[in-house]
């Protein structure tokens, strides 16, 4: 007698971050405090520790300044697009407009899911991949440049001990 196995299809999940993770841009976070006016690149940004007053202003991120390709995640971006099989490939970003970077794929021939969180909290991009994992994804790759970003998601594998779950955190020189 020939036993079958029964076919479970994995539901995948393939997220990207944009800015220094795929694409290094010219859009810059501006700090004013007691009416100076400081410029911090995203990288900046993300080390920043905030001073009482502080407001920020983020309005670069609403359009792709100077937008230059990051070779090496690029081609694993280019990999998983092509790649057969059932998979949903979204690029999670911090910015506030989804539209001007699912324009930059466009203009460059992907068609992509881009969800904009306007929000630089690490726990809103661990939330949104929890939503997903409770619609049924398990299996989880998420790449990064946000060591904090990463650290957060990670914690989701004891939270869903049954769900594959592979973080990547992007560094490039």
């Amino acid at each position: 007698m020939i036993k079958l196995k029964s076919l479970i299809l994995e539901k995948k999940l393939r997220v990207f971050d944009f800015d220094d993770t795929l694409v290094k841009s010219n859009s810059k976070i501006y700090v004013i405090n007691k009416g100076k006016r400081k410029t911090l690149t995203t990288g900046e940004y993300a080390i920043y520790k905030s001073k009482p007053g502080d407001k920020f202003d983020f309005s670069d991120f609403d359009k792709v300044i100077a937008p230059k390709q990051i070779k090496a995640m690029f081609k694993v971006f280019k990999n998983i697009y092509r790649a057969s099989g059932n998979r949903r490939l979204t690029i999670l970003t911090a910015r506030g407009a989804y539209k001007p970077v699912r324009q930059f794929f466009k203009d460059i021939g992907y068609d992509v899911y881009v969800v904009a969180l306007s929000s630089s909290n690490p726990k809103d991009k661990s939330d949104w991949i929890e939503t997903q994992i409770k619609q049924g994804y398990d299996d989880v790759l998420f790449f990064d440049d946000s060591k904090k970003n990463i650290n957060t998601v990670n914690k989701l594998k004891k939270k869903y001990p049954d769900i594959k779950m592979i973080t990547r955190l992007v560094n490039y020189d």
